[in-house]
């Protein structure tokens, strides 16, 4: 997963990086330190003596911030993409010092646009510096200093986690990397093997505990200097409501959604129970985080054959078809750029596939965590993943290029509007268009045979949708309920570790599968901890992406069951997602909803239709269980 633009993200998508405005961030030195920043500082000092601003005033700062930033944020972008396809000491300093310098122009201007407040603005204007304000991810204090080891530290952070590598217990074996041990826990039935590359991968985010503890402190005073009370304070501004109220609400939509995760949990444990002995998953105590086929336990979708609910139904091994069919990284691309194009919007530009990387390069280290990307704001379309043949990276293909149809359809608009209506909305359009990835359309693709329709294909395939998309809503909430607490300074440094695996009890049931202490730092070994990309938006895109799919079928004319609807092709659903992609975030979130639902508040109810047969059948089998942890 994962994503960017400035203000949401540069990377904006299933990755991100360090962040501009959210994705700031990295090292500083000499030239770039010395030089000084453009001019968002030095006119604040002078704005800050004039005489009393006016409403024309903060529309010619509005014009010129967006300017100035899409020239800065452009070569930031071009910067970071450098660093995360060519990871080197260099292009981590490199840069390091585009960040330093945008860091500073932004903190400039986000303290220069607060003239403005209490003056009666245009629409436009007003929600422009709203975002700015609210456009860092890392805000970097008024100490040129500080604001040199902020960006230093945040690049280090991520160059660590980058470079990772596990070299067994004693640090002299053969040595892997984070997309090898991956393979394990996807792969691997073996007690023991899963648990060596658990602890191999996170042992890579112990030396990562100080650097981290002082990126907080450093961007809390940064968050302070423009208004904000802490970073996360700052993170929730950015949703169109009162902070404390969108804390409320993303908790309102996760108790809307737990039961259902709950019955998933307890019928996947009693199925792993029975794979590697009740010894090792009891009844009534959270999974072990290692076997659940995801070096986070987030998705679920690996271990399918160990819950599969009627084994030898039609197959549904997509991965096979992929790899049968020679399928090789740009062919999948253009797979699932036809999808897009089916629906009536336009086909990628030819330098999207000039410039992207679609495979792991030979004899250098790179960033493969997938991430979309509109280098210049100006349509430069890239992907940046290290694409397999499996049906994992197919689905993330079109998440991915989700981001850059967003992109392309919004980015002549200023570039404070170049994003998703929030974050979360980035997220959820390529998500809801893999909803449409049906049986029926992956047979139309040559990747499935013909799936007859009953109740025991049915219930297999939604099985396998529900470990990747229900199975990730805690974790998808509880990443940045710890972060928030970290930043308000709920949680100390001391209780860093402990914290976060009592989220990781609280919300998913899943439990360390060794002793932890505070020597480790398990939340460093999640690449969006690091790197300080916001989380939320994934927990708002899973609920988010059902709503939009109800709505995309509902304008294309069904009628039938939610979870067999497909919109491919279907030319009026098309319409309608243009509509909103066209509006970027020039209008607050509830009015992009409305333009998509009819509906201006965020709701879960579809994805429980969705679900729905599946829940059913869970509790059926659930019955006699010893649920819950």
């Amino acid at each position: 997963m994962n994503r960017k633009h400035p203000l949401n993200s540069l990377l904006r998508t299933a990755a991100v990086a360090v962040a501009l405005p959210a994705f700031l961030g990295c090292a500083q030195d000499s030239q770039a330190t010395r030089e000084a920043p453009p001019a968002a500082e030095s006119q604040a000092s002078t704005s800050a003596a004039a005489s009393q601003p006016t409403p024309e005033e903060a529309k010619a700062f509005a014009e010129k911030i967006n300017a100035d930033l899409k020239a800065l944020w452009t070569k930031q972008a071009t910067a970071e993409w450098i660093k995360s396809t060519y990871i080197t000491d260099d292009t981590e300093r490199n840069a390091a010092y585009v960040n330093e310098e945008v860091l500073a122009y932004v903190n400039g201007a986000i303290k220069e646009a607060r003239r403005f407040d209490g003056l009666t603005l245009d629409a436009d204007t007003a929600r422009m510096l709203h975002l700015l304000k609210v456009s860092q991810a890392l805000p970097a204090p008024s100490d040129a200093q500080k604001r040199s080891e902020l960006a230093a530290t945040a690049a280090k952070l991520e160059g660590l986690y980058g470079k990772g590598k596990y070299c067994g217990p004693d640090g002299k074996g053969k040595c892997r990397d984070l997309e090898v041990l991956s393979d394990v826990i996807a792969e691997s039935r073996n007690y023991n093997e899963l648990l060596d590359a658990w602890q191999g991968w996170h042992s890579v985010a112990r030396p990562m505990r100080p650097l981290y503890e002082r990126l907080v402190s450093i961007s809390n005073e940064g968050a302070k200097d423009i208004g904000f009370n802490d970073l996360g304070t700052l993170w929730r501004s950015a949703y169109d409501m009162p902070p404390a109220e969108f804390e409320v609400e993303a908790q309102r939509l996760w108790g809307q959604v737990k039961p259902l995760y709950d019955d998933l949990h307890c019928y996947v444990r009693g199925r792993l129970a029975k794979q590697y002995g009740a010894d090792k998953v009891p009844e009534g105590k959270p999974i072990p985080a290692h076997l659940l086929g995801n070096m986070w336990a987030q998705e679920w979708n690996n271990i399918y054959p160990l819950v599969e609910p009627f084994p030898g139904q039609a197959s549904l091994d997509v991965d096979a078809a992929l790899k049968q069919q020679k399928y090789d990284a740009m062919r999948m691309v253009k797979l699932g750029e036809k999808f897009f194009t089916s629906l009536g919007l336009k086909e990628l530009p030819q330098t999207f596939f000039e410039r992207s990387q679609f495979t792991k390069p030979e004899g250098r280290d790179v960033v493969c965590h997938a991430s979309a990307w509109d280098v210049n704001f100006d349509n430069d379309l890239r992907i940046k993943m290290c694409i397999k043949p499996t049906e994992e990276d197919l689905v993330t293909i079109h998440h991915e290029l989700g981001h850059n149809y967003y992109y392309t359809y919004y980015y002549q608009l200023p570039v404070l509007y170049q994003a998703g209506a929030n974050d979360g909305f980035h997220e959820a359009i390529g998500d809801a268009l893999t909803l449409s990835i049906t049986p029926s359309y992956l047979q139309q693709a040559g990747l499935l045979k013909a799936v007859p329709k009953n109740e025991k294909n049915l219930i297999n395939l939604q099985m396998k949708d529900a470990l990747e998309k229900i199975a990730f809503l805690p974790f998808g909430l509880l990443v940045d309920q710890w972060r928030w607490e970290v930043f308000s300074g709920r949680v100390q440094p001391a209780d860093y570790n402990k914290s976060w695996w009592t989220l990781r009890e609280k919300y998913q049931g899943v439990g360390a599968p060794v002793a932890r202490s505070e020597q480790d730092f398990d939340p460093g070994a999640k690449y969006h901890v690091p790197a300080n990309v916001p989380y939320t938006r994934y927990f708002l895109a899973r609920i988010l992406q059902f709503q939009f799919h109800k709505a995309l079928c509902e304008a294309s004319g069904y009628k039938g069951a939610l979870h067999e609807c497909s919109i491919y092709g279907n030319k009026e659903a098309g319409k309608r997602l243009q509509a909103m992609l066209e509006l970027g975030a020039s209008k607050p979130w509830p009015d992009a909803l409305q333009a998509m639902t009819g509906t201006r508040q965020m709701d879960a109810t579809p994805l429980l239709d969705y679900f729905s047969p599946l829940r059913t059948w869970l509790q059926a089998q659930n019955k006699g269980q010893k649920c819950g942890w």
